[in-house]
């Protein structure tokens, strides 16, 4: 985080003491925005995926439906387990 402050010099019965002046509101505004990018940068890597990436996805789950669909049994008691009179 970057402070912004500047040094003024006070004169206290001949001594320079130095002391930095930093404006507590633009402060609290970097540590802010510190946090938030910092917070953005985590979603990024635990919730951003590529446009390839969520295709890819979707085709292997696609493809995972229809091999567990054709490895289905029929239900007793359904249509296809009915016989038709011949």
């Amino acid at each position: 985080m970057k402070a912004l402050s500047l040094t003024k010099c006070y004169s206290l019965t001949g001594v320079s003491v130095s002391a930095d002046i930093i404006n507590l509101n633009q402060y609290r505004k970097a540590k802010q925005k510190d946090e938030k990018r910092d917070k953005a940068a985590g979603n990024r890597a635990k919730y951003g995926r590529t446009k390839a990436d969520k295709q890819a996805e979707a085709k292997d789950r696609e493809k995972s439906e229809r091999l567990l669909a054709g490895k289905k049994l029929n239900e007793p008691g359904s249509e296809d387990d009915r016989e038709t009179p011949a």
